[in-house]
């Protein structure tokens, strides 16, 4: 049988929940629907947040021959499949290929598919959690407008959980919406399998339900912060073993390689920082290294940099300094620059004083006035 989330999919605008900055009276996707405007786009929003349903609703409401392909398994014979026939464009009819997880696809596969949208043969409709500045090339991005999307809030969860049709006690509703975190498909799917299960739904039988493997490690649930934060503290204390244990849940777990080098790049500077400044170049050389080979040998690159990172001595003064600056900042605002290490651009700002005095090895404290005796770096710890 379909599962509930397909079945209670929304097939129009006014059924859909969420999104409003996009979708409301006088928004861009709303905008767009209603004008059949036909332009590709990128989808950019956690998990659960009506993505696919958006790019459907627009492909439907354009008359559009619709390709669905996920970027997990997808490849270049796939994307040949959905490249329209000739009759097909003499019809006029549009062909609209939607790319789940498109940050999934190497440069390679995505250099593949920019022809076709530059020729407009297909218009694309790309779904991703992560940054497409990072993720997608530069010449697919800029033949894609970007859209933002948000976590749904609990009103608007409430909403889509009334679907369902389902009969829910108020605190087993309660629990849900607090677990899915704004993620709409966790919950729906958490719904049915307590349903399936347990024949009725409270929030015992819904534990019981999010603990099936499928769930046990949604990108937005609790097992995945879990993971990560031990695998990051595992490093940090200096345990490899321990380290590369939580890196092997997570690539069992599919967990995207790319997240998991991003969390070694900022660990090399926050945690290392200082004491082996090489590591940040060792952690870049493993993201650029699972960015270019994927899955299964990605694993290998990100253990090799784990056993590195985990081993490197600790500093983290130049992350906690940083830290105290922006807390001055925060608290001061923006404090008058001293006019000896102001730019004397123009001949107003020379008889300003502007630069007046400037000597490259200076002695004297280039920070604000009112800061003059902090030290940041010094006094970090």
């Amino acid at each position: 049988m379909e599962p509930l989330a397909s079945r209670i999919r929304p097939t129009t605008l006014d059924e859909f929940v969420g999104q409003s900055h996009l979708t409301g009276k006088g928004k861009p996707l709303r905008i767009a629907i209603e004008k059949k405007e036909l332009f590709s786009f990128i989808l950019w929003g956690p998990p659960g947040s009506g993505k696919t349903t958006l790019a459907r609703i627009y492909a439907n409401a354009l008359h559009a021959e619709f390709h669905e392909l996920s970027a997990v398994d997808a490849g270049k014979d796939d994307i040949k499949r959905v490249i329209p026939r000739r009759g097909t464009l003499a019809l006029g009819k549009p062909v609209v290929l939607f790319v789940d997880e498109i940050h999934r696809f190497n440069k390679a596969q995505q250099d593949f598919l920019l022809p076709f949208v530059e020729r407009g043969e297909i218009t694309l409709i790309g779904a991703t959690t992560e940054n497409p500045s990072f993720e997608v090339i530069a010449p697919l991005l800029s033949r894609c407008r970007v859209f933002v999307m948000n976590e749904h809030t609990e009103k608007e969860m409430e909403k889509i959980i009334a679907r369902t049709k389902l009969k829910i006690p108020k605190d087993a509703r309660d629990w849900l919406v607090r677990m899915a975190n704004g993620d709409a498909r966790q919950a729906i799917t958490t719904l049915e399998t307590a349903h399936k299960l347990y024949g009725k739904i409270t929030v015992e039988t819904l534990k019981e339900a999010i603990q099936s493997k499928h769930l046990r490690y949604d990108k937005k649930g609790e097992e995945h912060y879990n993971t990560i934060s031990a695998f990051i503290k595992s490093m940090r204390a200096s345990q490899p073993d321990a380290a590369l244990y939580y890196l092997a849940r997570m690539v069992e777990a599919g967990e995207d390689p790319k997240f998991i080098a991003r969390r070694m790049v900022i660990f090399a500077s926050e945690d290392i920082g200082l004491a082996q400044p090489t590591a940040l170049v060792v952690a870049n050389a493993v993201f650029d290294a699972v960015a270019k080979i994927g899955y299964p040998e990605a694993a290998i690159n990100l253990a090799h940099g784990v056993a590195y990172l985990a081993q490197c001595k600790k500093d983290r003064r130049a992350y906690d300094a940083l830290r105290a600056a922006q807390a001055d900042v925060a608290e001061f605002g923006n404090l008058p620059i001293p006019l000896k290490v102001r730019n004397p651009v123009t001949t107003l700002m020379k008889n300003l004083r502007y630069g007046e005095g400037y000597e490259k090895y200076d002695k004297e404290s280039y920070l604000p006035e009112k800061l003059k005796k902090k030290k940041y770096l010094d006094g970090a710890k």
